[in-house]
């Protein structure tokens, strides 16, 4: 069963289809796994283990992944009498009391949800050490961050502990941790995936779910089982003119890709990160695309920064005030993170004109961005600009709360450029450094096409494949 481990879902959903392998057979490997290495990864916070064995042993629907175990970040994606924390002491015995729909139908394709993953208070940050569960670490080496916020999913994942888990990103924490951990993390176009019925909408459109898989067919498949609007939904993102499984492995054409390997915030970035970036502009270039630098003009890089910051602080004041008002508890400082409570108060100071100003200000930047989309198909950059950083990096003083607020900007200015547009992006496991350390590329693609991406993807994943890369780790 170990050996099924390192197996995608799509093949391991096949051999139950075949009745070479039982869902119960599969679920108890998982757990096994689980138990095996999460003593040492911590990516794994609640257990659902009786109530996949029950699922797995009782009659599955017929989907496309039906028996396969599968992992729930422990953020947005509620299951009804399940702890659900948010990351957060405050939240540390709440018991979920519904589903959210993205996770129905998840179910509804066969997974079986084996346990909820870590992840840092609120997502907050791009690293996963809250202080409610402790750091989850990284397979690839265990003194450092898996990223985040999926980081738990992450670690999940490239460990083998699943094939494919559940994640969400607002500002790159699909595409960080999968960077970080040598996966495949595709952030859908806004709107593509449903949010409720709990959220309608998540700091104004820059938060999405998906997933995180080591294959890109997982995700494809994932995407096609639960992509569409809900009912109510704010944002409907236009329908596929076909399945994204039939994407995968379909002539991308000749793409005319966009390469920028610098920041529009003027952070700087590691040769690592650049090499990764420019080795696959080269793999690119094998494959038949055309490719060209691209140093995008006219952006004030601060401005940008300062505007995404009021959405992200005014996030966490009424992430805080709302749970006040469904708990009926009076939140407290010492009930949260440093960090949180400095960003609650931050984002309380602000002004309803600050938040209409600055989303004002982080669409006319989308409008911008769409015309440069008006020049190529892709446009290719790196995740981040630091291979995978220590655990504690993001640690502060405690007169300097908002430290650590500081040190993300630096690590990550790439991958919020596409929750501010709603645009479709992907981190692709193409480069591992000297220090054997995985570091992703980013491409990010139009509004709405995110089969050119999974057709891309397919295509570097075939000529230079990446799924049989093992961390120490792992199962």
């Amino acid at each position: 069963m170990n050996e099924l481990a390192f197996l995608d879902a799509t093949a391991q959903a096949e051999l139950v289809r075949l009745g070479e392998v039982q869902p119960r057979e599969l679920v108890e490997a998982a757990i096994r796994r689980i138990e095996q290495l999460n003593p040492r990864l911590n990516a794994v916070v609640t257990p659902m283990f009786d109530d996949a064995i029950a699922r797995a042993s009782d009659s599955l629907p017929e989907g496309p992944f039906t028996g396969v175990p599968f992992v729930l970040k422990d953020l947005t994606a509620e299951q009804a009498g399940v702890r659900y924390t948010e990351g957060s002491a405050f939240l540390a015995d709440n018991v979920s009391t519904h589903d959210q729909e993205l996770v129905l139908r998840q179910r509804r394709a066969g997974l079986v949800v084996v346990g909820k993953t870590n992840a840092p208070e609120f997502g907050i940050l791009p690293t996963t050490e809250p202080r409610l569960f402790g750091a989850t670490h990284n397979p690839w080496d265990v003194g450092r961050t898996p990223g985040g916020s999926s980081g738990g999913t992450a670690a999940a994942v490239a460990s083998g502990m699943v094939p494919m888990g559940h994640a969400n990103d607002g500002g790159g924490s699909i595409r960080i941790p999968a960077s970080c951990c040598g996966l495949f993390g595709l952030k859908p176009t806004r709107g593509r995936n449903p949010l409720g019925p709990s959220t309608g909408d998540v700091l104004n459109g820059l938060s999405c779910e998906h997933a995180i898989t080591r294959t890109v067919r997982d995700s494809a498949a994932l995407l096609d089982a639960t992509a569409g609007p809900d009912v109510g939904d704010p944002y409907w993102a236009p329908a596929p003119a076909r399945p994204y499984r039939d994407e995968v492995g379909s002539e991308p054409g000749r793409l005319r890709i966009a390469v920028t390997t610098t920041a529009a915030t003027e952070a700087p970035v590691h040769e690592d990160c650049v090499r990764a970036v420019r080795e696959t502009a080269r793999l690119c270039e094998e494959l038949g695309h055309e490719v060209f630098e691209f140093t995008p003009r006219d952006v004030d890089g601060s401005a940008l920064t300062d505007a995404f910051l009021v959405l992200y602080v005014s996030g966490v004041a009424a992430s805080v005030a709302g749970w006040a008002l469904q708990t009926g508890r009076t939140p407290t400082e010492a009930n949260f993170e440093p960090l949180t409570w400095a960003m609650r108060e931050l984002g309380s100071s602000r002004s309803p004109a600050d938040y209409l100003l600055a989303i004002a200000h982080l669409q006319r930047f989308s409008r911008q961005v769409g015309g440069w989309f008006t020049g190529f198909d892709v446009w290719l950059m790196p995740v981040l600009a630091e291979p995978p950083l220590p655990l504690g990096a993001f640690d502060a003083p405690p007169d300097q709360p908002l430290l650590p607020l500081l040190r993300a900007g630096a690590w990550v200015p790439f991958t919020p450029i596409a929750n501010i547009t709603g645009q479709p992006a992907m981190s692709v496991p193409l480069h591992w450094n000297r220090d054997g350390l995985p570091v992703g590329s980013q491409f990010v693609g139009r509004y709405g096409d995110e089969a050119t991406l999974f057709r891309l993807a397919a295509q570097l994943e075939q000529a230079r494949p990446w799924a049989g890369r093992r961390p120490p780790i792992s199962a």
